[in-house]
């Protein structure tokens, strides 16, 4: 019998999940039943998401910024490189924010169904609502201490203090890159197989994610059986997805206006690799492709191609930081809390930050959102309100995050004139043309 892929299995899992919910709250033990022998395994699945947060952005931000030490060869690739995908991911942050504070898709929520959320986390409110106080009282510069811990052991045991953790990643790997080679060689080895065996913890976290999801949107439907809440979904994800849309309609503007490359054939070139990120939902599965596409095809040389797409795969998160814009704050709406301005630009820079540490596995953004939630205040029980139509999203966003690497490589290409204009090919290559 030939295996479901896992975004089908996740897609069923969501389907059986909301039947199931329904059916149960027909019967008056119903909902007990799913809250007492059902949603368990939602929470454990959700805590194994945040469990594998801190050490994925150990090794992933240690090893992608430790794997910049071909800078010192490629300065002025590296600088070009870091800069324009600095700007695009912030460019896609705002994008997302503006997407959803203009459709406000957790505010389609009824009020009933608010006050049973608000209810059912009732104490994260007050803890949130706590630390919020704390903030206010503090110092204008409180944000610029707290980056900086005193402690990293200490930063490590509490997901909350994620950028702190960052903070030390990124110094870390500095230094790493600021020895010599031969003495940085052990400590990046060990880091480079650490990240691969976090990798391979979010594959076995991810195999047990119809379950999971089952779990979660089976409790969802009992303890919240308000269709309000659906409707809020897929307001959600048409938000999503129109942002997602203007992001790549962003990368067209630059191929345009910057390397003068016609976008028809600027997709046309591409559009292989983004076929095989929307199926795997992975960069890095797609890197090959990727970079086959943008060398034989968009006519950029394979010095800067090698170069600026691997890093891409690991830092460059565009697709994954919109997605976790938009998500924290509708999962803010959805539990009526009202953003201000200073707390959006802190999901910007930490949407930005969190990106560069985001692995490009399927379900990587989901454990990235932790950190922007937990940074924002946000109650994180929210997961539960999105995680159910993550996959086909996922889908989505690696399309976006592929896109824009390619763009930008074509960028770094033309500005140190290493961009060769060349005929696209009207047909794929047979290796690579979908299966009929």
């Amino acid at each position: 019998m030939k295996k479901i892929p896992l975004h089908w299995s996740i897609l069923l899992g969501m389907i059986l999940g909301v039947g199931v919910g329904i059916v149960f709250t027909t019967f008056e033990a119903g909902p007990k039943f799913i809250s007492d022998w059902v949603k368990p395994f939602g929470t454990i699945f959700i805590n194994a998401l945040k469990l594998i947060a801190m050490p994925l952005i150990l090794g992933s931000l240690i090893k992608g910024i430790s794997d910049l030490k071909d800078i010192s060869k490629l300065s002025k690739m590296g600088g070009r490189t870091i800069g324009i995908y600095l700007m695009t991911t912030i460019v896609a942050v705002i994008i997302g924010l503006i997407m959803v504070n203009t459709f406000k898709p957790g505010n389609s929520i009824s009020e009933s169904t608010l006050q049973e959320l608000v209810q059912a986390y009732q104490s994260d409110a007050a803890e949130k609502q706590a630390v919020a106080q704390k903030q206010k009282d503090a110092g204008p510069l409180q944000g610029l201490v707290d980056l900086v811990p005193d402690n990293i052991f200490k930063a490590t045991t509490e997901n909350g203090n994620m950028l702190q953790v960052i903070f030390f990643a990124l110094f870390f790997g500095i230094g790493l890159i600021l020895i010599p080679a031969e003495k940085s060689k052990p400590v990046k080895d060990f880091f480079d197989a650490f990240n691969e065996v976090i990798l391979k913890l979010i594959d076995l976290i991810m195999l047990v994610a119809p379950y999971g999801v089952f779990a979660l949107l089976a409790a969802l439907v009992v303890e919240s059986p308000s269709l309000d809440l659906f409707r809020a979904l897929g307001m959600y994800a048409l938000t999503l997805v129109i942002g997602l849309t203007l992001m790549g309609l962003f990368y067209l503007l630059l191929v345009r206006l910057f390397v003068k490359f016609k976008p028809k054939k600027f997709i046309q070139g591409i559009a292989p690799a983004q076929l095989l990120a929307f199926s795997t939902s992975s960069s890095a599965a797609t890197l090959p492709v990727t970079m086959e596409r943008v060398e034989e095809h968009l006519g950029v040389d394979e010095e800067v191609a090698s170069f600026v797409l691997p890093i891409g795969a690991t830092i460059n998160m565009d697709g994954t930081s919109l997605y976790q814009a938009v998500a924290a704050v509708f999962i803010a709406q959805a539990f009526g809390m009202d953003l201000s301005l200073s707390t959006q630009l802190g999901i910007i820079l930490t949407a930005t930050l969190a990106s560069i540490g985001s692995a490009a596995v399927p379900g990587a953004g989901m454990v990235m959102l932790v950190i922007v939630l937990a940074q924002a205040g946000i109650p994180e029980a929210g997961l539960a309100l999105i995680f159910a139509i993550d996959r086909p999203l996922d889908m989505c966003r690696t399309v976006i995050n592929i896109t824009g690497d390619a763009s930008v490589s074509m960028m770094v290409a033309k500005s140190l004139g290493k961009l060769h204009q060349q005929p696209i090919e009207k047909k794929w290559d047979d290796h690579y043309r979908p299966n009929s």
